[in-house]
């Protein structure tokens, strides 16, 4: 009765906790998102921003928030939303730390997939966007392939991932070096990750794409923190683990490969973003809704930065966050991070 009654505390008071947490950053994505729509050249405050959303105020308001600022911000929520998603289920599933998109080769591949599409075919828009979301899936399924034995393993398959991320990274490099001056310069925002251009067709399929894999995502979640406790414990609470940990996987790639297909590898963010979470929730789980909004706000954050912060000077998203994800993995590396910081 005692440990019934203790058990049920536990949980009560982690619900509480993750509550709050979640509201707090959620306040935050609004307080930033109402920012980035007043932020530029043409100046508006908050009450005529939130006022143009909806289509109220003067004709200029209406135009400069809903047609050049509402999609950058709605196109960086959504990605940052499915990176990490995917990192979140990439990492308990997995159970490594280390277990991101990025590291694997799959963002890689979505990047490959559409320079290629760029130097090699001459295609635009959709067309490679199409290509990106051909490119994740080849690169998860060659790693699939070449790490399943009898099952599918963290360790083989983060080894295998790290491979494959090589093989495409040299493609990529191979492909830059063979084009010209101008055509690189455009194939090399789908090596860095940037919402500016993010708009009508492509915000569309990025929201559709995303809300329909993380209601998927919330319907496997219950399975999460079972593998998290291991193979032998999972199987023990009545979990197929193999079954389970493809789901997983294949919800991962498609929001990988989703989110990269618009905004391109926007670095980072899937290995942060579940670390944060399960920092602020202090119980070695990283909650997927958590994870979520704290992507949210980092790509939101890193995308208002990039604009503003240098006067005269626009940094894609993905540069910032690459120089605030890369300290994080060497420390990560280094092996100073206390259990805490990893899936257990």
């Amino acid at each position: 009765m005692a440990t019934t009654i203790l058990v049920a505390r536990l949980r009560t008071t982690r619900r509480r906790r993750t509550s709050l947490v979640l509201g707090v950053v959620l306040l935050a994505v609004v307080a930033l998102a109402t920012l980035a729509l007043t932020l530029g050249a043409a100046g508006v405050s908050p009450g005529r921003a939130l006022a143009a959303v909806v289509g109220a105020g003067s004709p200029t308001d209406v135009f400069v928030v809903q047609r050049l600022r509402l999609p950058r911000v709605l196109a960086a929520l959504l990605a940052g939303t499915a990176f990490a998603l995917a990192g979140a289920l990439f990492q308990s599933t997995l159970r490594n730390p280390l277990a991101s998109p990025d590291i694997l080769g799959v963002s890689t591949g979505a990047s490959l997939g559409a320079v290629w599409a760029l130097l090699g075919l001459g295609a635009s828009g959709v067309v490679v966007a199409a290509w990106a979301f051909g490119g994740a899936l080849a690169a998860a399924a060659a790693i699939w392939l070449l790490a399943w034995r009898r099952g599918l393993h963290s360790i083989r398959f983060v080894l295998v991932g790290v491979g494959v991320s090589y093989v495409c990274g040299a493609l990529l490099s191979w492909l830059l070096a063979r084009a010209e001056v101008r055509e690189a310069q455009t194939a090399l925002l789908w090596t860095i990750g940037s919402v500016a251009d993010v708009r009508d067709t492509p915000l569309a399929v990025l929201a559709i794409g995303v809300g329909v894999l993380a209601v998927v995502a919330a319907a496997i979640s219950r399975t999460q923190r079972a593998l998290s406790l291991g193979d032998d414990h999972a199987a023990a609470l009545g979990v197929r683990v193999d079954r389970a940990r493809v789901a997983a996987l294949l919800v991962a790639v498609g929001l990988v490969a989703v989110a990269t297909s618009a905004a391109g590898p926007v670095a980072f963010v899937a290995l942060v973003s579940p670390a944060i979470a399960r920092r602020l929730l202090d119980d070695g789980g990283a909650d997927l809704a958590v994870s979520a909004a704290i992507g949210a706000l980092l790509v939101l954050a890193a995308d208002v930065l990039g604009q503003h912060a240098l006067p005269g000077m626009t940094v894609p998203a993905g540069v910032v966050t690459g120089l605030v994800g890369a300290p994080y993995l060497l420390w990560l590396l280094s092996g100073r991070s206390d259990r805490r910081s990893s899936p257990q």
